[in-house]
């Protein structure tokens, strides 16, 4: 097996073993930037983010090398969505001199996930919802993927909104990011809230969001539900 195969494939196990690798550290970077908005930090611990952030960018840049060296069409991966993302993520000290830091682009590296990932059932008693799942998995797969990312991204985006105008109510990603799935998911506590027009702007966008968030998975698990009673209603008659 050689690097190819390693870096372009998933059906393989040094393949999705790289793939998962990624995935990891993408995660661990997506930690690391939210840590990195928490007030009060010590000297140590930002030290220890700066440098994780530099090893961080130099496997993100290894990996972009691996990928542009053993792809077929090089300029087709390089202008693709995903080639362009890859390159993002390896040039943080670009793209973090705006009023955003866009290493938060990282994120949506991990639909990655749409290659390894795998759905199935596992007994009887579920055997049904099983099949349900299996029916719509595709389009749960990726309501799924898509929600954590809106999520995340909701929660910078009002970090950055309204951190100046209440550093108390968002001091960090983190703390944002409870704000962010209130508000997704239409609860609406009502306990952190914006006062900025572009904050509330920025909400009213995330509430739409929200109502879709609430009612597709029901929706598409309902249709999969349904379709299953159905075959299994004429594979009786």
């Amino acid at each position: 097996m050689n690097i190819s195969d390693i870096v372009q494939r998933s059906d393989t196990t040094l393949g999705r073993i790289f793939d998962w690798a990624v995935i990891g550290l993408i995660v661990v970077s997506m930690i690391t930037l939210s840590i990195e908005t928490l007030p009060n930090l010590s000297r140590t611990a930002r030290t220890v983010l700066d440098m994780s952030e530099v090893v961080i960018t130099g496997l993100f840049i290894l990996e972009y090398c691996l990928r542009v060296a053993t792809a077929r069409r090089k300029h087709r991966y390089i202008f693709s969505f995903y080639g362009i993302i890859d390159f993002i993520a390896i040039i943080p000290f670009l793209i973090s001199a705006g009023v955003v830091d866009l290493r938060v682009a990282r994120v949506l590296r991990l639909f990655r996930i749409f290659r390894i990932l795998k759905l199935t059932g596992c007994s009887r008693a579920i055997a049904r919802f099983g099949k349900a799942i299996a029916i719509a998995k595709e389009e749960i797969v990726l309501f799924s993927a898509v929600t954590v990312v809106v999520i995340y991204l909701s929660a910078v985006g009002i970090y950055h909104l309204e951190n100046a105008a209440q550093p108390e109510a968002f001091p960090s990603i983190i703390h944002s990011l409870w704000w962010a799935t209130a508000t997704l998911t239409t609860v609406g506590y009502g306990d952190v809230y914006p006062i900025t027009a572009g904050g509330k702007l920025f909400t009213f966008l995330i509430l739409m969001c929200g109502i879709g968030i609430v009612t597709v998975p029901a929706g598409l698990v309902a249709a999969a539900l349904s379709k299953v009673r159905q075959d299994e209603n004429q594979a009786e008659c």
